[in-house]
C-alpha cells in the first residue's frame, strides 16, 4: 500500500535508522514537543482508554521504541501489568532502562518482531504500537499470535493511508519538499541548509486490510478506534497547533469510532486469540525458520 518499498529493504532501512543513539533520542523528543506531538498523544488515550478493560496480566509491548508506553503504565494506578518490552535497536532499550526505576519490574529485551525470544502462549496482553508500518505485517502478526495466550488481546495501531492529512503529507508535502532540495543543490545552497525528507520505509495498510491480517493469523478483530482526528494538512498544522491546546484538555475529541473516523491520522485494531485455539505449527515453522 502507501510508501511500500521492499520488505528487506524497509527492514534494513529502519535498523539503520534507530540504531542511532541520537537518532533514536531524537524520535523520543518527538513524542513531547514538535508537529508530532498530538498524534503520540492522541494514540497514548485511545490505547490507555483500551486497556481499561484489561485491568491485569501478563503485557508485552513489542516495537515499544523508548517506552512512551511502558512508563505511563509503570506510572498509571488503575493497572497492575507484569511488563515486558522489546525493540529491534538496542538504542531504544536503552533510552527504556534510562527512564526506569530500581525498583521498576520490566523485562526489556532487544528482538525483531518476526523472531521474538519468548515461549508460545505467554502474554494475555500484546501491544503493537508504531511497528506494523515498519515490518512484513501478516509475518509480525503470526508471531505475535504464536505468543498470546489464548483468550487473550492484542492491540495493534497503524497509520491511516486514507486520511487526508497522510494522502497530503505522502502525495505532495515530502515530495515538494524533496524537489525543493534538488533545485537548492542546483543553486549552490549548502547540504545542512536544504530542505529534504528522509525516507522511513513506511508500509501503511487501510483498516479493512489490516483487519484481514489479523484473521489470516488466528485473530479475531472485536474493535476499530480511529485517533489523532484532524481536517489540518502539513504544513498548516505545523503553523496552527501552536496556538490549539483544546487536545491536551479534551483528549477524548481525537478519537472516533463513527461519522469523523475517516480524518483520523492512525487507528488502532483491538482483536483476541480464541479461547480454543492453536497457532498452526507450519505457521509457526515459517516464522522461525523463513528467510530473515
Amino acid at each position: 500500500m502507501f510508501g511500500r518499498t521492499g520488505y528487506f529493504d524497509r527492514g534494513r532501512r529502519v535498523r539503520l535508522q534507530y540504531q542511532d543513539p541520537h537518532t533514536a533520542a531524537d524520535y523520543a523528543r518527538a513524542y513531547s514537543s514538535g508537529p508530532s506531538e498530538r498524534y503520540f498523544a492522541s494514540r497514548l488515550y485511545a490505547v490507555a482508554e483500551t486497556l481499561r478493560a484489561f485491568p491485569s496480566g501478563d503485557l508485552l509491548d513489542v516495537g515499544c521504541g523508548p517506552g512512551m508506553m511502558v512508563h505511563y503504565l509503570l506510572g498509571a494506578n488503575d493497572g497492575e501489568f507484569r511488563i515486558t518490552a522489546c525493540d529491534q535497536s538496542a538504542a531504544m532499550i536503552d533510552l527504556v532502562a534510562r527512564g526506569l526505576r530500581e525498583d521498576d519490574r520490566v523485562r526489556l529485551h532487544v528482538a525483531d518482531i518476526a523472531d521474538m525470544p519468548f515461549p508460545g502462549r505467554s502474554f494475555d496482553i500484546v501491544l503493537a504500537m508504531g511497528v506494523l508500518e515498519y515490518v512484513e505485517a501478516g509475518r509480525a502478526l503470526r508471531e505475535i499470535a504464536r505468543v498470546t495466550k489464548p483468550g487473550g488481546f492484542v492491540v495493534a495501531t497503524m497509520l491511516n493511508p486514507f486520511s487526508p492529512y497522510r494522502l497530503f503529507e505522502w502525495g505532495a508535502f515530502w515530495p515538494a519538499r524533496r524537489l525543493l532540495g534538488r533545485i537548492e543543490r542546483l543553486f549552490g545552497v549548502p547540504e545542512e541548509r536544504r530542505h529534504r525528507a528522509r525516507k522511513s520505509g513506511i508500509h501503511a495498510l487501510p483498516s479493512f486490510e489490516l483487519v484481514r491480517l489479523m484473521r489470516e493469523s488466528g485473530l479475531q478483530p472485536r474493535d476499530v478506534l480511529f485517533y489523532d482526528i484532524t481536517a489540518l494538512v502539513p504544513p498548516f498544522d505545523r503553523l496552527v497547533r501552536p496556538w490549539t491546546y483544546r487536545w491536551r484538555y479534551a483528549p477524548e475529541r481525537t478519537v472516533s469510532r463513527r461519522s469523523r473516523r475517516w480524518l483520523g491520522t492512525g487507528y488502532l485494531v483491538v482483536a483476541q486469540l480464541p479461547a480454543k485455539t492453536r497457532v498452526p505449527e507450519s505457521a509457526e515453522r515459517e516464522v522461525r525458520v523463513g528467510t530473515p
